[in-house]
């Protein structure tokens, strides 16, 4: 019963965070919810029982990717892109 609550909770704050992506006009607002749609993601894997997954998703999807969001958002402020 409290993983469902907990499931649901986690599911309305990635709707909330993915909204929050498309719909900001930052970019670098965009870039973070888009990580913690990411790491809700592998949070919600492991309570899956899918340890494996969490780890790949936390490390991948919300760790390296958005570094090189963040990376080639610099670039192309900087006009080096």
């Amino acid at each position: 019963m409290l993983n469902i609550i907990i499931a649901s909770v986690l599911g309305i704050i990635s709707l909330v965070a993915g909204f929050i992506a498309l719909h900001n006009p930052k970019l670098s607002v965009g870039i973070i919810a888009t990580g913690l749609v990411s790491l809700i993601a592998s949070i919600l894997f492991l309570l899956l029982a899918a340890p494996d997954v969490a780890m790949t998703e936390a490390a991948i999807g919300s760790g390296l990717t958005t570094v090189i969001f963040f990376y080639v958002l610099n670039k192309i402020r900087q006009g080096n892109a």
